[in-house]
């Protein structure tokens, strides 16, 4: 009975858990639960519920649901071409906008979404199908109050306002309009306008404008460049020829100052040589004046001392003179004689040889006189001596004074050679100047006269070429060139021909007719020398037959074909065909 009990209870627990296990798995099958991305409504017994974030039990003939899509959803809308925007100031707007919208996470937008868009929150495309119209609404009406200019300098304004305008028609529908990005903004193609419509009209006239203003513009400034290029080209090229200019000038400008400094230095060394030799020949010439004065000198002094010894010896041989008789007197004489010609043999060398010979006068004519007494002689020498320094001092004096004159000269004569030098160098740079003006017209004739050589060959060989043009013509051509040039030049020969006829005053014609047949033989004679024709052409060609220089002109015209005693014949080789 215990085992019975034991039994049923283990059967009655085991399909009480069956039963849980399977009602377990039917509410695991009816419970829907709702995402982050995916929330639903559930409608049908007891009413609406909104499910986000959680769960509830749907039952498939009690309940419907309703999916809502919670994500953010990127809706690109695109006008352009004839769908273009038109803006304020009517010009045409090509925009590609993209709106990110999303279910308003609350109750009532997700049942409003559910209830006015049902299951297009699942697909993009057919959610932009349903309010497309509204984003091209609000950007058609942001588009009419701007310009096309603040339209792209004012991108953040138009996608502000846009959103503005959009937004309060997207909670209608439970969306809400998260941002909106202006991706694309660019002016309509010009062919896209149509000049029937008063909008694309207006809008094409202030295009058309704007872009050949543009244009005109972009011209200018290009023409103004390609202009200042040329223009800077210009004045580079202008500078490398000024630069190229100067730096030949510069050449030529040193290469005169080089010559300058060169024919400068040389003189300058030429004057350094000459003055190094004066100066030598100046030191040699001071040195023998000093030797000549020492030697002088040394000559004076040996001469002084020389009259001192005669002076001192004359004086010893007076006293002796004095106590001997006339015989040592005589004896002295010749003693002083030999001494006077020993002194006059020194100032033969020396400039002192008129003192000492009258020095020795003056011995002599003492030694004469000695017969009058110690005391006369005594004075006499006394006086001679001072006689002798006086003439030594204005002897000195004046080679003092003849000194000054020597170096007076010398530097005079330096002076000179400076000045002439300095002369001389001025001669030298004058010459040189002259030499290379000289030398430069010389280079512009060698110039100008290449340039002629050059023209002359030129003329040479254009008129070569003319001549040798002219001897390829045929001889119809030459004839013709001929007949040409008579037809030319004829009104002038026929003018100079009867020009002599100026000078006939008047003219008798005397015509006799029956004077027999010599007569008329006679007649018949002149009327064939003078030629055929009327009366008047045989008296003009018998007043051209009486000019002067008759057969030299005949000749040069009869060379060209024309009959010079004939008024007819002149005009008559025109006719015939002329032999070139």
């Amino acid at each position: 009975m215990l085992a019975m009990n034991l039994v049923d209870i283990l059967v009655i627990a085991g399909v009480a858990l069956v039963a849980l296990l399977v009602l377990g798995m039917i509410l695991a099958r009816l419970y829907k639960r709702a995402t982050k991305e995916i929330s639903f409504v559930r409608t049908g017994f007891r009413g609406e519920k909104v499910i986000m974030n959680g769960g509830a039990i749907v039952l498939p003939v009690l309940h419907e649901i309703i999916p809502v899509n919670m994500n953010t959803l990127r809706l690109e809308v695109r006008r352009a071409a004839e769908q273009a925007l038109i803006t304020r100031d009517r010009m045409r707007a090509d925009v590609t906008a993209e709106f990110y919208v999303r279910v308003k996470p609350t109750v009532d937008a997700i049942a409003n979404a559910a209830q006015t868009l049902g299951l297009k929150t699942m697909n993009p495309q057919e959610l932009k199908e349903l309010v497309e119209g509204k984003f091209v609404d609000a950007l058609r009406s942001v588009a009419a109050e701007m310009a096309m200019e603040e339209l792209h300098e004012k991108r953040v304004d138009f996608v502000q306002k846009v959103q503005h305008v959009v937004s309060e028609d997207l909670l209608k529908n439970g969306l809400e309009l998260e941002s909106v990005s202006l991706t694309g903004l660019d002016q309509t193609a010009f062919e896209h306008f149509n000049p029937q419509n008063a909008f694309d009209a207006e809008g094409l006239t202030k295009l058309t404008q704007a872009i050949e203003s543009r244009r005109k513009i972009r011209n200018d400034i290009e023409q103004e460049t390609d202009l200042a290029i040329k223009t800077k080209n210009l004045e580079a090229e202008r500078a490398k020829l000024q630069i190229s200019r100067e730096e030949e000038y510069a050449r030529l400008e040193q290469e005169r100052e080089v010559s300058i400094r060169r024919a400068s230095q040389m003189a300058e060394i030429a004057r350094e040589q000459a003055e190094k030799k004066r100066e030598a020949e100046e030191a040699q010439i001071a040195s023998q004046r000093e030797i000549d004065l020492k030697r002088i000198m040394s000559e004076r002094d040996i001469d002084n001392e020389n009259i001192q010894k005669d002076r001192a010896v004359r004086e010893m041989d007076i006293a002796k003179q004095r106590a001997v008789e006339q015989a040592e007197i005589e004896r002295q004489k010749a003693v002083e004689l030999a001494s006077q010609e020993k002194s006059i043999a020194v100032a033969e060398k020396s400039r002192a040889e008129s003192e000492a010979k009258a020095e020795a006068d003056k011995a002599r004519a003492l030694a004469v006189k000695q017969e009058e007494g110690v005391i006369t002689v005594r004075q006499t020498e006394q006086a001679e001596r001072a006689k002798q320094v006086e003439l030594i001092q204005a002897r000195q004096q004046a080679e003092k004074d003849a000194i000054h004159l020597v170096v007076a000269a010398e530097a005079e004569k330096k002076a000179a050679e400076d000045q002439a030098e300095a002369l001389r160098v001025a001669a030298q740079g004058q010459a040189d100047k002259e030499r290379l003006t000289a030398k430069g017209q010389a280079d512009a004739e060698l110039l100008l006269a290449d340039a002629k050589a050059r023209s002359y060959e030129v003329d040479a060989e254009g008129k070569k070429a003319i001549n040798a043009a002219a001897n390829m013509l045929s001889v119809d051509q030459i004839a013709m060139q001929i007949r040409l040039a008579l037809i030319e030049q004829l009104p002038e020969i026929i003018a100079q021909s009867v020009k002599p006829m100026e000078q006939i005053s008047d003219i008798k014609i005397l015509q006799v007719n029956g004077m027999g047949a010599q007569a008329g033989g006679n007649g018949e004679t002149a009327a064939t020398e003078g030629g055929n024709g009327s009366l008047a052409d045989q008296v003009v060609n018998s007043a051209l037959r009486y000019r002067a220089q008759a057969p030299i002109l005949d000749s040069l015209l009869s060379e060209i074909g024309l009959k010079a005693g004939d008024i007819n014949g002149m005009t008559e080789a025109l006719k015939a065909p002329l032999k070139p």
